[in-house]
């Protein structure tokens, strides 16, 4: 039987000097989450690992007279603590998310306690962790405390996901819908880039496919294709009419044949209804979808991922606006390395020729502080709307000669400019 209780009563099984981890995804556990943050004033030295996350504002516990309660140790940098961690309040652990598992696996990082959204029970007393099993299904493992929201909006999702009901140490009903995310509709130059990207994508292709606007636009304009796979670290609504269409049907995958699979889900109600004992889907422990020996196994993988910046040779900024964190490493690197292994797989670093503010995303060099979270060495294919920079065997001068070819017209004499005073002859002769 589980131990059904109020969130009150179930926080008190934290105590000072404990880790927690707290499940993300769209499903933080902010009922239990609030009552933890209530206890304040009876805790103290409590480490809170969270990771990709989007919560509905900050978190609570991230204000001034909590500084010495709860240490914000965080495996990404989510919205929801986002302001805090640039204040010097908290810090983050640069990591591979698809090896982070091992670190609570190993005892590096301890977990006492995880705190979690999950389900209702189906029929054999099993809840599910919905839309994230990415390190919640590792930091259970490891937990010598489990405290639970079992919430009526969370989908049942098949995979490594569950827990019975007996395992959980405290449990408190809600009925909490998960945050959604509205459906980012492409713009024009977003449009473009899914256009370019769509065309180099094979029929039989795995996707990995990460969040937002361009993302979706590949989405979008694949729709005359067929037998496409899944295996990504997060999904989002785009890939669900080309599943229902039959354009993704996993027919081709080598790992999981016939089945989607990601770690986490973040989208709008429709994902989310579509994902309820969805026995086509299955939820994974990021460790498993994020091994680039696994992803290599299933053939054409097409790698889809994002960037802050990139320089003339290559290099991807793609967690930090200079010095500042903003984000993490996420899977980039782990599907970056599996799809360049892959047998007819492609890499592609997708992004806009210039920001909102004018600024050009492709430098002479990165910015100051900037963290590469793709080499030079690893990457394939850079994408904006002016066309696809192919760097694979090309050395720096003609790495910096194709960057510049897709770069925003505005910028183009400025970088080479850049490129002549590091190349010389070599870059000049090339035309």
């Amino acid at each position: 039987m589980a131990n059904y209780t109020t969130a009150a009563e179930a926080v008190k099984l934290i105590r000072p000097h404990d880790h927690v981890y707290i499940q993300g995804s769209t499903s933080i556990p902010e009922v239990l989450v609030q009552a933890m943050t209530d206890r304040a004033a009876e805790l103290t030295d409590v480490t809170l690992y969270s990771a990709f996350a989007v919560g509905r504002g900050d978190a609570p516990y991230c204000k001034p007279e909590f500084n010495d309660t709860f240490l914000v140790n965080s495996l990404f940098v989510a919205n929801n603590i986002r302001r805090w961690l640039a204040q010097g309040y908290g810090q983050t652990i640069p990591a591979f998310l698809g090896e982070i598992p091992g670190l609570f696996r190993s005892g590096l990082l301890p977990v006492d306690v995880a705190i979690l959204n999950v389900s209702r029970p189906n029929a054999d007393g099993y809840c599910s962790y919905g839309v994230s099993a990415d390190l919640a299904v590792p930091a259970v493992e490891c937990a010598k405390t489990v405290i639970a929201q079992v919430n009526a909006a969370m989908p049942f999702s098949y995979g490594d996901a569950l827990i019975h009901i007996s395992k959980i140490d405290a449990a408190v009903e809600v009925d909490e819908p998960l945050v959604e995310l509205p459906t980012c509709v492409p713009n024009e130059i977003e449009s473009r880039i899914g256009r370019h990207i769509a065309e180099l994508i094979p029929d039989g292709a795995t996707l990995q496919i990460g969040v937002g606007g361009i993302p979706n636009a590949v989405l979008a304009a694949l729709t005359n294709h067929k037998h496409l796979g899944l295996h990504t670290e997060a999904m989002t609504d785009g890939v669900v009419p080309l599943i229902e269409r039959g354009i993704i049907d996993n027919s081709q995958k080598k790992v999981l044949p016939h089945k989607n699979v990601a770690s986490l889900a973040l989208g709008s109600k429709r994902l989310y209804d579509y994902m309820d004992y969805c026995e086509d889907l299955e939820m994974r422990d990021v460790a498993w979808t994020n091994d680039p020996f696994r992803i290599r196994q299933n053939p054409k993988v097409m790698a889809i991922n994002s960037a802050v910046e990139v320089d003339l040779t290559g290099q991807i900024c793609a967690d930090s606006v200079g010095t500042r964190i903003i984000s993490g490493v996420g899977g980039q690197h782990d599907f970056m390395y599996g799809g360049a292994l892959s047998e007819g797989g492609k890499t592609f670093i997708a992004i806009p020729s210039m920001t909102e503010k004018g600024q050009s995303k492709i430098n002479p060099v990165l910015a100051s502080g900037a963290g590469v979270v793709t080499t030079r060495h690893m990457i394939q294919h850079v994408v904006t709307e002016y066309g696809v920079a192919d760097l694979r065997g090309k050395n720096l001068a003609q790495r910096a000669r194709a960057l510049i070819g897709i770069a925003h017209p505005q910028f183009r004499e400025e970088l080479e400019r850049a490129a002549a005073e590091r190349y010389g002859y070599s870059f000049l002769r090339l035309k």
